[in-house]
């Protein structure tokens, strides 16, 4: 959840009297403005949820398991799906998650978990072709990618860390097939949002990491910082934790680029120097702290994108696990701390569940003054034919992503290097949880009461993804100062 901190001025909804045009330079879409009521959902989205293999609520089914937990800051804006023999595939599943932000962030997130993978699926079908080329292997489709949408290609290699490949035929078709339905599929969502009669996606956005594994092909779309991590086995059998994804922040070189030659500013506060931030050409807001997301419209002309980057993975005998989660997850605990904890869990089907309460602890103990963010776990089992629970639990520590080694981008994410031999189940628990017991909170408390939510401002905040909100003030100035409001 990116949670937003209105400026004085702003409602729940955009005020009657605003003017179509603010004074910050991005042009409000001219739509009715959503109101808190929503009408019955309509019979297609109630169909949709009684879909055999789509689970979008906690639970488990027999390769996957998800929970999401809303944090101590409102709403939970996090979303997440898990949808089994996916385009009438029994070798298909698409995964997600989905971190809202800004005032109609949970209802961005919902929107785009429901309707994303209906247009992956009828782009897939399009790009494959008739059934008869379904029920083979897919061929590759000779469509042209426009330069707008550069994303990773990665092939599977020695050391197994993704490489730039940038020749067609050095990757499966599978990939070409599914890399350009994943883009048009984005493009057509984004453009969606932006004309939705019931949603308000001026300020709200979401973030989106998707996997679509069919067979032993694993492609990944992704948008913004949730991120996407590979539990699997190295030579020494030893488990470790890979980064399919790249947290797309703005202070990546590209990112940042793109969005400066687009007049957008990126800079980070005085009180927090490691958090970049994206902000509109003569007003300090709105301060958005990634680089892609869909909605968020008032910065679209000002270089924030929708394209996903897409990548590939080749599953070999060796990978056992993919842990897809948002950034209140990765804000506390590191790639090689979610691979332990997923591996040392009781059992497959509350493997998530798990997660989330480990990751909702290291809050409470490494950010006690903070209030805890909404998490969203999905743990997509590579291995069908295992037992359902966790036996071998010898770890170590490795990550890669798609641009080589690059640690991860939030600073309080640091892997470890310890190896973690104890083959009792119960023994490893013992030591993860220990592993968090003795971190110390900032104001030096041994403990937090498990009710006590405290405020942001009484102590060290964690990264909100939104600070500000545009004034929609006629002849308003924009802010002298760069520091914004709280």
């Amino acid at each position: 959840m990116g949670s937003c901190l209105s400026s004085d001025g702003w409602s729940s909804s955009p005020h009657p009297s605003s003017p179509s045009s603010p004074t910050s330079g991005a042009k409000r879409p001219g739509k009715a403005a959503p109101g808190r009521r929503q009408g019955p959902r309509s019979s297609s989205f109630e169909q949709l949820h009684r879909i055999p293999g789509r689970l979008f609520l906690n639970g488990a089914s027999s390769v996957a398991s998800l929970f999401t937990q809303q944090g101590k800051k409102g709403t939970n804006q996090d979303a997440m799906i898990v949808w089994e023999n996916f385009g009438s595939r029994a070798d298909t599943v698409f995964c997600g998650v989905f971190d809202g932000h800004g005032p109609y962030g949970h209802m961005v997130a919902r929107s785009v978990r429901d309707s994303l993978p209906l247009k992956l699926s009828s782009h897939l079908e399009v790009n494959v072709g008739s059934d008869d080329h379904r029920e083979c292997s897919i061929i590759s489709h000779s469509g042209s990618m426009n330069s707008e949408e550069t994303s990773s290609i990665c092939l599977d290699k020695e050391p197994r860390v993704f490489t730039d490949i940038g020749e067609k035929d050095k990757h499966p078709d599978i990939f070409m097939t599914l890399k350009e339905s994943f883009l048009k599929a984005f493009k057509v969502m984004d453009k969606e949002l932006k004309l939705h009669p019931k949603i308000d996606c001026f300020c709200s956005g979401t973030t989106a990491v998707t996997v679509v594994k069919q067979g032993e092909d694993l492609v990944i779309g992704n948008v913004g910082d949730s991120r996407a991590v590979l539990g699997t086995r190295d030579k020494n059998d030893c488990l470790i934790a890979v980064q399919l994804t790249v947290d797309l922040k703005p202070n990546l070189p590209r990112e940042a680029e793109r969005i400066r030659k687009c007049r957008g500013r990126v800079f980070a506060l005085q009180d927090e120097p490691e958090v970049a931030r994206v902000w509109l050409p003569n007003s300090n807001s709105p301060g958005l702290a990634m680089a892609r997301a869909f909605g968020d419209f008032c910065l679209k002309d000002f270089g924030l994108i929708s394209v996903p980057e897409v990548s590939y993975w080749r599953i070999t005998e060796r990978d056992e696990f993919i842990v897809l989660a948002t950034d209140g997850v990765w804000d506390v605990l590191s790639n090689k701390e979610v691979v332990d904890i997923v591996a040392c869990a009781p059992a497959r089907s509350s493997a998530a569940r798990f997660l989330v309460e480990s990751a909702v602890q290291a809050w409470r103990l490494k950010y006690p003054t903070s209030k805890i963010d909404d998490c969203a776990v999905v743990c997509l089992f590579l291995k069908t034919d295992a037992p359902n629970n966790s036996s071998n639990l010898k770890t170590a520590d490795y990550m890669g992503t798609g641009r080589g080694k690059q640690e991860p981008s939030t600073p309080s994410s640091t892997d470890r290097s310890e190896i973690l031999t104890d083959g009792d189940k119960e023994g490893t628990k013992k030591q993860l949880s220990s592993s968090l017991s003795h971190q110390e909170p900032a104001d030096g408390n041994a403990s937090v009461k498990e009710g006590d939510e405290r405020s942001t401002l009484e102590g060290v905040s964690r990264v909100d993804t939104l600070l500000t909100l545009p004034r929609f003030v006629a002849g308003e100035q924009p802010p002298a100062s760069t520091k914004a409001q709280k």
